[in-house]
């Protein structure tokens, strides 16, 4: 019990700055690099997850690592994101530069975001 911690402590902050924290749930994998914990909200609570940019999601990745450096375990966090809600922000912003359109960013698990993808977007 003591090694889901972590996973206790992602929705219990999560599930206290979202809308619905009902639909707020996390699984919990353990894999040669570590833990990898997935967390799923309801879209419409995905701007108060991330933050204005990252904020948010870069303390919580920072006190998660913390949480599982007590426990001498690699933590990371995921934030699932749907695929069509990535396409429908990617078209918005693209009506909004109304510039030469670039090609897409390139993203490791389709609809997850990263650590790596927030580095990719300097933030």
């Amino acid at each position: 019990m003591a090694e889901l911690k972590d996973q206790a402590f992602v929705e219990y902050v999560v599930k206290s700055i979202v809308n619905h924290p009902e639909d707020v749930r996390t699984e919990r994998v353990i894999d040669d690099r570590g833990v990898k914990i997935t967390l799923y909200v309801n879209p419409e609570d995905m701007g108060y997850v991330i933050g204005r940019q990252g904020q948010t999601a870069r303390a919580l990745r920072i006190l998660l690592k913390i949480v599982g450096a007590k426990d001498d375990a690699r933590v990371s966090l995921v934030i699932y994101e749907p695929e069509e809600a990535r396409r429908e922000h990617q078209e918005r912003r693209a009506g909004e530069k109304s510039a030469a359109p670039s090609a897409p960013a390139s993203h490791g698990d389709a609809g997850l975001v990263s650590d790596s993808d927030l580095a990719d977007l300097g933030i």
